[in-house]
């Protein structure tokens, strides 16, 4: 008998929590069908209905870091709330960044799947999307702070954004290897004295 939709998108709800809490126990390496299926209190036989294969799990999982990341709590030097232009650029950047634990978690996970996406053609491309879009999204902040007079006009909106999305991460990955000697605190000095140099010549 098939399940009630009900049913399998609760089922499926249950798989992504039981899949998020392995990859933030074990990350990607130590995500398998198995793991999954013992975090869940299931066979591995039920799993193998929602994922044939353990590409399929990989995707999934890149799509529930993709969903948690969007849906994550922020802290609030990184919380986009109202303004716009620089304000915006700011509070974008800062959303980025590994300022709490929970952002910490979820910044290794996306560092550790960097790995399995550049092993695979279809995830990386998935993955360069994701980034896409998160440059588009910096871009247009990047745009109205050109149009108000905080930022220059001249560099190319979608330049500024991929050079903004490059130093933020790069900053990610140092706060994830020296989380004291980059604290929260000193990761957003950074992030303003970045922008500091980028609106020089406003």
């Amino acid at each position: 008998m098939t399940p009630a939709r009900g049913d399998h998108e609760a089922r499926r709800a249950d798989v992504s929590r039981a899949v998020w809490q392995v990859l933030a126990e074990r990350g990607f390496g130590g995500l398998t069908l198995r793991a999954v299926a013992q975090e869940m209190g299931a066979t591995t036989g039920l799993l193998t209905h929602y994922f044939p294969s353990k590409r399929a799990l990989l995707q999934h999982a890149l799509e529930v870091l993709d969903k948690r990341s969007l849906d994550r709590p922020r802290p609030a030097a990184g919380r986009a709330g109202a303004g716009t232009g620089l304000v915006m650029l700011r509070a974008v950047l800062l959303d980025i960044l590994p300022l709490d634990a929970e952002g910490a978690a979820s910044n290794r996970i996306w560092v550790g799947s960097w790995d399995v996406a550049l092993a695979d053609p279809e995830l990386a491309a998935e993955h360069a999307q994701r980034y896409r879009r998160s440059r588009e999204r910096i871009a247009v902040h990047v745009r109205a702070a050109q149009e108000s007079g905080e930022l220059p006009r001249g560099p190319v909106a979608e330049d500024v954004a991929a050079a903004a999305q490059g130093f933020v991460l790069g900053l990610v990955v140092q706060a994830l290897f020296a989380p004291d000697e980059f604290t929260p605190e000193r990761q957003v000095a950074l992030v303003d004295q970045y922008l500091e140099s980028v609106a020089g010549g406003s």
